[in-house]
C-alpha cells in the first residue's frame, strides 16, 4: 500500500481508509499464527480504541511456541476454530475495548482478512457499526450473517 501519493509533484495525504488499514497492517505484524497473520483496529470518530492481533490469550503460549494442532491434523483454513489455541485478531480487538471499559458501539473495524462468522456475530452484537477488510477468507456465512444484519461490510481497495 502507497501511504503518501504524488499529484503534480505534491504529496496527498492518505484517505482515513488508507490510515486506519496501513495501522492493521502493521498491527498483524505481531501475530503468532503460523497460517495466517491479521491485524486489526477499532476506530471511532477518526480515532483509534483498540488494536488487536491473532495470537494466543493472555500469558499463554503461543502458537510459534508449542506448535500448531490444527497443522498437525491438516484441518483446512476456515474449519474447527475451536481447536485453535488463538483468538483471532477481531476477537482481541474487541476484548481488549471490554478489557479496558471502551465502549465500541457505532464504531469501525479495519481488519487485513475479512472476519469469520465467530467473528462476524460479535461484532454485530458488540455494536460495530462498518467493517473494512482486506484479504478474503473462506466463510461465506460470514458474509450472509453481516448482510443480514446492519452491519456495513466492505472490501477495502488499495488502489484507489
Amino acid at each position: 500500500m502507497q501511504l503518501l501519493k504524488e499529484k503534480k509533484g505534491e504529496r496527498m495525504r492518505p484517505s482515513w481508509d488508507e490510515y486506519f488499514m496501513s495501522i492493521a497492517e502493521t498491527v498483524k505484524s505481531r501475530s503468532t499464527c503460523h497460517r495466517r497473520q491479521v491485524g486489526a483496529v477499532i476506530v471511532k470518530d477518526k480515532q483509534i480504541l483498540t488494536t488487536g492481533y491473532n495470537g494466543a490469550p493472555r500469558g499463554l503460549k503461543h502458537c510459534e511456541t508449542v506448535g500448531c494442532i490444527r497443522d498437525e491434523l491438516k484441518i483446512p483454513s476456515g474449519q474447527r476454530h475451536d481447536l485453535c489455541r488463538a483468538l483471532h485478531a477481531e476477537q482481541n480487538a474487541i476484548i481488549q475495548a471490554a478489557y479496558s471499559g471502551i465502549s465500541i458501539k457505532g464504531a469501525d473495524l479495519y481488519v487485513t482478512t475479512q472476519p469469520c462468522n465467530l467473528c462476524a456475530k460479535m461484532c454485530i452484537n458488540a455494536g460495530i457499526k462498518r467493517i473494512i477488510f482486506k484479504g478474503d477468507y473462506p466463510d461465506q456465512f460470514a458474509i450472509d450473517l453481516l448482510n443480514e444484519s446492519e452491519v456495513i461490510l466492505e472490501k477495502f481497495d488499495d488502489e484507489k
